[in-house]
């Protein structure tokens, strides 16, 4: 700043005195060569005029002023002489000098006008080099440094620091100290922009939306607050274009990886099925010949009763793989809830550990058009799911009902809460909750199964759940019409 403010009075000081010398040796000049007062203040005007032009305004108005001196001393009458006898003379040195400094005013302010053109047209194009440059680089290589040394050498600065605060690094180029590195955290945890005068430095807040992502500091003096702001803006995208391809590409690896997940589980459920089709057959044929003994029945009931779980498991397995496919074709059919919530219930009374269950029915004619046996193995799952966690003794209470378009239909169980934070992940493939995986055995399949089954159907399937009231399972399903019904029919 001291150095600047030396550098305006020493040019102050320079232009005032050249344009003054000149005004004084072209003043003597004229009088030499027996010029008249008027073509000797359009001289004058002249000299005035180009020091506006060459240096500035205030260098322009001492000359203007020395310019009126060398009239009155030359060409006002008495003659070698400051003394204005005539008031005519008086209105005329008047006259020049406010035309002078109009003229200068307006001569100074076009220089500046071009000389801010011509900056901006500069910083538009260092603006845009630097911004090509970080389109063309791969964004799988562009790293923050690489980043900091692109705008020190496009936009010509002393040197700069940017903060990343996703990974809590620096990177910096040119002249930089630990007070910057400061600086640029700042800026980033205090959210705020900000302009240092004296050491030319530019706190800047790197932001994706609204939303901070880092910091910057850029030092150089001939940068505004345009230019510090539209850096920050490159640095910011720059940063995203990374960031997104990263993202793509760990979305891409967790893509190939549960396909190749659900590869493996298809293969190893078909794998199974022979097997165990075989060992059922085996425990039915053993039962059937009704000469066992007590402990061998016992055994054999044993050995079909886990048989059967397994057997659940790898159908659990296969339905998997078929829901994860894109090419899944429901065999649609017309579907009446009530009787279909009867029969569902009928066939899984064995599984029900012995709780009672209470069926609401608010609308026998309630009519959805699914895959009969996806929603048989998304209702069966809802309702052992509830038998599983549910208080001893405790009923299991079923309701239908309609809601608008939709079917909907509620299983409810006096269990433990499910955390609000585990209502969505009890849905993902094999998660079992922490506080509940002890409490009963199973594979964290079934509900994910369900889940899958019910957006297959264009429906949804949701939990509520509260210490009060216990745990609802909610299943909702696009009901059918009679238009529908009667496009059934046809």
């Amino acid at each position: 700043m001291k150095t600047q403010v030396k550098n305006r009075v020493l040019r102050l000081t320079i232009g005032t005195c050249s344009g003054s010398a000149v005004a004084l040796l072209l003043s003597d000049t004229a009088f030499r060569f027996h010029f008249n007062f008027p073509t000797a203040g359009f001289l004058e005007l002249l000299i005035v005029v180009l020091t506006a032009l060459k240096f500035g305004f205030w260098e322009a108005t001492g000359c203007s002023f020395i310019a009126v001196a060398c009239l009155d001393y030359f060409f006002a009458p008495p003659i070698y002489s400051f003394h204005v006898a005539d008031p005519k003379n008086w209105v005329a040195l008047v006259t020049f000098e406010i035309i002078a400094l109009i003229v200068s005013r307006l001569s100074n302010q076009l220089k500046n006008e071009i000389q801010e053109s011509q900056l901006h047209r500069r910083n538009a194009e260092r603006l845009y080099e630097l911004g090509r440059s970080m389109l063309v680089r791969d964004r799988q290589k562009l790293a923050g440094s690489e980043i900091a040394t692109l705008i020190q050498k496009h936009i010509g600065v002393v040197s700069v620091v940017i903060f990343d605060a996703c990974a809590a690094e620096f990177y910096t180029a040119g002249d930089c100290t630990k007070e910057d590195e400061d600086l640029a955290r700042s800026a980033y945890l205090l959210n705020d922009n900000y302009h240092e005068t004296e050491s030319s430095k530019w706190h800047r807040v790197l932001r994706l939306e609204s939303a901070p992502i880092g910091g910057l500091v850029v030092v150089g003096d001939d940068l505004n607050l345009l230019m510090a702001d539209s850096i920050a803006s490159l640095v910011a995208s720059a940063f995203e274009r990374v960031r997104s391809f990263e993202k793509e590409t760990r979305a891409e690896a967790a893509r190939q990886t549960e396909q190749l997940r659900t590869t493996v589980l298809d293969g190893l459920a078909h794998a199974f099925k022979t097997p165990l089709t075989v060992i059922l057959t085996s425990t039915s044929g053993l039962f059937e010949m009704k000469s066992l003994s007590p402990p061998e029945a016992q055994l054999v009931g044993m050995i079909d009763e886990h048989a059967k779980q397994l057997n659940g498991l790898t159908s659990h397995l296969l339905q998997m793989a078929k829901l994860d496919s894109k090419e899944i074709r429901l065999h649609r059919e017309e579907v009446l809830v009530p009787s279909f919530i009867h029969q569902v219930v009928n066939d899984c009374t064995n599984r029900l550990c012995g709780h009672p269950l209470h069926l609401r029915i608010e609308d026998e004619s309630l009519t959805i058009s699914g895959d009969r046996q996806l929603l048989t193995i998304t209702l069966t799952e809802l309702l052992v799911n509830a038998a599983k966690y549910s208080s001893t003794d405790s009923p299991i209470e079923v309701s239908i009902q309609r809601d608008d378009e939709r079917a909907l239909i509620a299983v409810h169980n006096n269990g433990p809460e499910i955390a609000y934070g585990e209502r969505e992940l009890i849905f993902t493939r094999f998660y079992r909750s922490p506080t509940v995986k002890h409490r009963a055995s199973g594979s964290g399949i079934g509900l994910s199964v369900a889940k899958r089954a019910a957006e297959a159907h264009e429906g949804r399937l949701w939990v509520n759940s509260s210490p009060e009231k216990g745990t609802t399972f909610f299943l909702s399903l696009p009901a059918m019409i009679g238009s529908e019904y009667a496009d059934l029919g046809e």
